[in-house]
Protein backbone atom coordinates (compact mmCIF):
# COMPACT_ATOMS: atom_id res chain seq x y z
CA UNK A 1 0.00 0.00 0.00
CA UNK A 2 0.78 3.80 -0.65
CA UNK A 3 2.21 5.42 2.65
CA UNK A 4 0.28 8.81 1.03
CA UNK A 5 -2.73 6.48 0.42
CA UNK A 6 -2.86 5.52 3.78
CA UNK A 7 -2.66 9.11 5.69
CA UNK A 8 -5.75 10.74 6.33
CA UNK A 9 -7.23 13.62 4.76
CA UNK A 10 -8.75 15.91 7.48
CA UNK A 11 -11.84 18.47 7.01
CA UNK A 12 -11.73 21.72 8.32
CA UNK A 13 -14.76 23.25 9.40
CA UNK A 14 -17.55 24.32 6.86
CA UNK A 15 -16.36 21.55 4.56
CA UNK A 16 -18.49 19.12 3.27
CA UNK A 17 -17.76 16.01 1.49
CA UNK A 18 -20.30 14.02 -0.64
CA UNK A 19 -18.86 10.47 -1.44
CA UNK A 20 -20.06 8.80 -4.96
CA UNK A 21 -19.17 5.81 -6.66
CA UNK A 22 -16.07 7.59 -9.10
CA UNK A 23 -16.94 11.00 -7.40
CA UNK A 24 -15.86 12.70 -4.55
CA UNK A 25 -17.72 15.71 -4.05
CA UNK A 26 -16.08 18.86 -1.83
CA UNK A 27 -17.40 21.99 -0.61
CA UNK A 28 -16.20 24.50 0.71
CA UNK A 29 -16.42 28.29 1.17
CA UNK A 30 -14.53 28.88 -1.95
CA UNK A 31 -16.24 27.00 -4.19
CA UNK A 32 -16.99 23.33 -5.14
CA UNK A 33 -15.17 20.95 -6.70
CA UNK A 34 -15.73 17.69 -8.12
CA UNK A 35 -12.93 15.09 -7.92
CA UNK A 36 -12.68 11.65 -10.57
CA UNK A 37 -11.02 8.61 -8.23
CA UNK A 38 -10.09 5.78 -10.42
CA UNK A 39 -12.10 2.56 -10.22
CA UNK A 40 -10.90 0.35 -7.69
CA UNK A 41 -10.67 2.96 -4.44
CA UNK A 42 -12.92 3.77 -2.03
CA UNK A 43 -13.05 7.00 0.01
CA UNK A 44 -15.03 6.81 3.68
CA UNK A 45 -15.40 9.40 5.79
CA UNK A 46 -14.45 8.90 9.74
CA UNK A 47 -15.78 12.03 11.31
CA UNK A 48 -13.84 15.09 10.26
CA UNK A 49 -11.60 12.87 8.46
CA UNK A 50 -11.82 10.85 5.08
CA UNK A 51 -9.67 7.61 4.42
CA UNK A 52 -8.93 6.17 0.82
CA UNK A 53 -8.69 2.49 0.98
CA UNK A 54 -8.27 -0.04 -1.80
CA UNK A 55 -11.59 -2.25 -2.90
CA UNK A 56 -9.25 -5.28 -3.09
CA UNK A 57 -5.51 -6.41 -2.91
CA UNK A 58 -4.48 -5.88 -6.21
CA UNK A 59 -0.83 -5.03 -7.77
CA UNK A 60 -2.50 -2.88 -10.52
CA UNK A 61 -4.68 -0.87 -8.27
CA UNK A 62 -1.92 -0.02 -5.51
CA UNK A 63 -0.07 2.63 -8.16
CA UNK A 64 -3.11 4.95 -8.07
CA UNK A 65 -4.19 4.81 -4.15
CA UNK A 66 -1.47 7.70 -3.30
CA UNK A 67 -2.70 9.67 -6.23
CA UNK A 68 -6.58 9.10 -5.57
CA UNK A 69 -5.66 10.70 -2.00
CA UNK A 70 -3.57 13.37 -3.38
CA UNK A 71 -6.20 14.41 -5.77
CA UNK A 72 -8.66 14.58 -3.23
CA UNK A 73 -7.15 16.83 -0.50
CA UNK A 74 -6.13 19.53 -3.15
CA UNK A 75 -9.49 19.71 -3.23
CA UNK A 76 -9.98 20.16 0.30
CA UNK A 77 -6.86 22.22 0.83
CA UNK A 78 -8.22 24.34 -2.57
CA UNK A 79 -12.08 25.08 -1.46
CA UNK A 80 -10.46 26.20 1.73
CA UNK A 81 -7.94 28.10 1.53
CA UNK A 82 -7.25 28.45 -2.67
CA UNK A 83 -3.86 27.95 -4.77
CA UNK A 84 -2.09 30.61 -5.70
CA UNK A 85 1.05 30.91 -8.51
CA UNK A 86 3.60 34.12 -8.94
CA UNK A 87 5.29 35.03 -12.36
CA UNK A 88 6.92 37.92 -12.78
CA UNK A 89 7.84 39.70 -16.38
CA UNK A 90 11.34 40.78 -17.04
CA UNK A 91 12.86 42.37 -19.70
CA UNK A 92 12.93 46.09 -20.87
CA UNK A 93 9.31 47.34 -22.29
CA UNK A 94 7.93 44.02 -21.09
CA UNK A 95 4.60 44.43 -19.19
CA UNK A 96 1.15 43.78 -18.50
CA UNK A 97 -1.98 45.55 -18.62
CA UNK A 98 -5.41 44.41 -16.93
CA UNK A 99 -8.79 45.09 -18.27
CA UNK A 100 -12.37 43.36 -17.20
CA UNK A 101 -11.35 39.84 -17.79
CA UNK A 102 -8.61 40.36 -19.99
CA UNK A 103 -4.67 41.16 -19.74
CA UNK A 104 -2.70 42.38 -22.39
CA UNK A 105 0.83 41.48 -22.59
CA UNK A 106 3.65 43.69 -24.38
CA UNK A 107 6.08 41.05 -25.00
CA UNK A 108 8.56 42.20 -27.38
CA UNK A 109 6.55 41.16 -30.03
CA UNK A 110 5.23 42.96 -32.86
CA UNK A 111 1.66 43.06 -31.61
CA UNK A 112 0.00 43.02 -27.88
CA UNK A 113 -1.01 39.62 -27.06
CA UNK A 114 -4.74 39.70 -25.55
CA UNK A 115 -5.11 36.83 -22.48
CA UNK A 116 -8.83 36.16 -21.93
CA UNK A 117 -8.64 34.91 -17.65
CA UNK A 118 -10.68 31.69 -17.41
CA UNK A 119 -13.87 31.08 -15.16
CA UNK A 120 -12.65 30.59 -11.39
CA UNK A 121 -9.25 32.57 -11.47
CA UNK A 122 -8.22 35.47 -10.19
CA UNK A 123 -5.60 37.43 -11.85
CA UNK A 124 -3.94 40.51 -10.20
CA UNK A 125 -0.82 42.62 -12.16
CA UNK A 126 1.32 44.91 -9.46
CA UNK A 127 3.64 47.51 -11.14
CA UNK A 128 2.90 46.02 -14.76
CA UNK A 129 5.81 43.20 -14.05
CA UNK A 130 4.59 40.79 -11.70
CA UNK A 131 1.08 38.74 -11.61
CA UNK A 132 -0.42 36.86 -9.40
CA UNK A 133 -2.77 33.79 -10.59
CA UNK A 134 -5.03 32.55 -7.90
CA UNK A 135 -8.20 30.02 -7.65
CA UNK A 136 -9.49 26.78 -5.83
CA UNK A 137 -8.64 24.21 -8.39
CA UNK A 138 -4.87 23.63 -8.44
CA UNK A 139 -5.01 22.22 -11.97
CA UNK A 140 -6.48 24.76 -13.41
CA UNK A 141 -4.30 27.33 -11.56
CA UNK A 142 -1.15 25.77 -12.65
CA UNK A 143 -2.75 25.62 -16.23
CA UNK A 144 -2.92 29.26 -16.49
CA UNK A 145 -0.06 30.38 -15.17
CA UNK A 146 1.88 27.58 -17.81
CA UNK A 147 -0.09 29.49 -20.50
CA UNK A 148 0.72 33.06 -19.18
CA UNK A 149 4.79 31.64 -18.83
CA UNK A 150 4.77 29.93 -22.05
CA UNK A 151 3.65 33.65 -24.48
CA UNK A 152 7.55 34.62 -23.90
CA UNK A 153 9.23 31.57 -21.98
CA UNK A 154 12.65 32.70 -20.21
CA UNK A 155 15.58 33.40 -22.94
CA UNK A 156 18.84 31.30 -21.28
CA UNK A 157 21.20 33.57 -22.78
CA UNK A 158 19.91 37.62 -21.71
CA UNK A 159 17.42 36.15 -19.17
CA UNK A 160 14.21 37.82 -20.82
CA UNK A 161 10.38 36.22 -19.93
CA UNK A 162 7.98 35.28 -18.23
CA UNK A 163 9.05 33.36 -15.27
CA UNK A 164 8.19 32.00 -11.84
CA UNK A 165 8.92 34.12 -9.00
CA UNK A 166 11.98 32.33 -7.43
CA UNK A 167 12.53 30.40 -10.39
CA UNK A 168 16.61 30.19 -11.42
CA UNK A 169 17.65 30.29 -14.89
CA UNK A 170 20.94 28.65 -15.70
CA UNK A 171 22.82 31.42 -18.03
CA UNK A 172 23.79 30.31 -21.13
CA UNK A 173 27.32 31.87 -22.29
CA UNK A 174 27.17 33.25 -25.64
CA UNK A 175 29.73 32.47 -28.44
CA UNK A 176 32.97 34.25 -28.26
CA UNK A 177 34.54 35.60 -31.49
CA UNK A 178 38.21 34.64 -30.91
Amino acid sequence: MSRIGKKPIALPKGVTVKIAADAVEVKGPKGQLRQQIPGGIVFTQDGDQLLAKLERDDASLKKFHGLARSLVANAVTGVTEGFKKELDIVGVGYRAEMTGRKITFALGYSHPIVFEIPAGIEITIDKQTHVTVTGFDRQVVGQVAANIRRMRQPDPYKQKGVRYTGEVLKKKVGKTGA
